[in-house]
């Protein structure tokens, strides 16, 4: 007699199918800057433990061993009961949402860099390549020029 088939898999209609952690991959400064939110997030939970550890550890050398043991044992407590997957999951959701505000602020750099590359070339009568140009009637004068204040952006 022959084995039955396996049955065939159904796709999941439920609202609590598991989701992928990392729906795109990320390359390592990226990893890292989710390690950076997820350390953030989870130290600020211990903010009141951290601050003990460091005033009793403040002024000492190797006696910090010994005289804060206790304070960073309870450290290291606190850290490790709220460093969960849940925790890095909050912190990677969150680095994906703040994704277009970082990309605004990249391309708002980039155009205020190739603004103040253009004004250096018109300033100083550059060329594309950055040669001078000695072609009075390409050069720009300096009251020509917008006048643009460093510190506004």
């Amino acid at each position: 007699m022959a084995a039955p088939a396996p049955p065939s898999p159904q796709p999941s209609t439920s609202s609590t199918a598991p989701t992928s952690r990392a729906p795109h991959p990320l390359n390592a400064t990226q990893e890292a800057q989710i390690r950076e939110i997820y350390y953030k997030n989870v130290r600020s939970y211990c903010t009141d433990v951290i601050k003990e550890f460091v005033d009793c550890a403040r002024g000492r050398t190797i006696s910090v061993s010994w005289a804060c043991r206790s304070l960073n044992r309870a450290m290291n407590e606190c850290m490790m009961a709220y460093a969960t997957r849940e925790e890095q999951d909050k912190a990677r959701t969150e680095w994906f949402a703040t994704r277009d505000e970082r990309r605004k602020e990249r391309e708002a750099r980039e155009a205020q860099k190739h603004e103040q590359k253009k004004f250096h070339h018109d300033y100083w009568g550059l060329d594309e390549q950055g040669r001078r140009i000695f072609d009075k009637d390409r050069i720009k004068k300096v009251e020509e020029l917008p006048l643009v204040d460093p510190r506004k952006k």
